[in-house]
């Protein structure tokens, strides 16, 4: 990756390690194939040293941390890209299926909209909405944890229950 930001391979074996770590606490799993995730690591790692902010590497950033809020990584995409295709855009998490070896990483179509319809999107958000959710809320039914977005997570982050265990709850 051709780049005037250096990141050493120091900084990028510590990422991974913590990125890891939460990641499993969390539910969650890294791509096994660690020479693309060291790449992509590195390019979120580039990324935060030039933006500011850990951008996915895959996507282009506009230097606007309020613009990029929802590629940050992991972005706001990644639950329903893990859900529908075993992995995220750029690969970083994958499924369980994947990192088992039942199912192959792919490649996977862009979720995001538009730039025209994420304005349009903070435009709205910024209005008074009392009563309108964006997004379902999902509760846990065994923790009670709570999250608003377009599917459940595949697994709690708090007490590791199933996609399965969450109920609609707004």
């Amino acid at each position: 990756m051709p780049t005037d930001i250096e990141v050493t391979d120091e900084e990028v074996q510590e990422r991974y390690e913590k990125l890891d770590r939460e990641a499993e606490a969390a539910g969650y799993h890294l791509n096994p194939d660690m020479e693309m995730t060291r790449q992509l690591i590195r390019g979120i790692l580039v990324n935060e040293k030039r933006y500011g902010y850990g951008a996915c590497p895959c996507r282009l950033a506009a230097d606007d941390r309020q613009a990029d809020l929802d590629i940050i990584c992991p972005c706001d995409y990644r639950d329903a890209d893990l859900n529908e295709y075993g992995n995220c855009y750029c690969g970083l998490y994958v499924s369980r299926a994947v990192l088992d070896g039942e199912q192959e990483v792919q490649s996977i179509p862009e979720r995001r909209p538009p730039k025209a319809e994420r304005e349009k999107d903070m435009e709205a958000e910024s209005v008074d909405s009392v009563g309108e959710l964006s997004q379902p809320v999902w509760r846990c039914k065994v923790c009670g944890y709570l999250c608003a977005r377009g599917e459940p997570p595949g697994v709690c982050p708090v007490c590791k229950a199933g996609k399965e265990r969450f109920e609609r709850f707004m």
